[in-house]
């Protein structure tokens, strides 16, 4: 196999979990900027945290979508070559 950090599709599949659980871990905290901010009232400073946390549901969104194209991609591949399914829920 190539020397990449995505050596296989469970290696990119582990990736964008760790990624996946970052961003929630991510939104958390600016969650709970936002709550300060809004009892501060720094409008621009609010703003700017609710642009983040927006951007930051998109991104959540995304990983999601690719976790289910790995795991689309995964499954088609073990059909092709006829492993085993080892881990049936992904």
């Amino acid at each position: 196999m190539a020397d990449t950090p995505f050596e296989s599709i469970e290696s990119a599949h582990e990736y964008v979990d760790l990624l996946t659980r970052q961003t929630e871990d991510v939104r958390t905290g600016i969650r709970t900027d936002i709550a300060e901010a809004t009892q501060t009232r720094h409008a621009r400073h609010l703003d700017a945290l609710r642009l983040v946390d927006y951007k930051l549901t998109q991104l959540s969104g995304h990983l999601a979508a690719s976790r289910r194209i790995l795991n689309d991609l995964r499954m088609l591949r073990r059909l092709l070559i006829g492993e085993p399914d080892d881990n049936p829920e992904g």
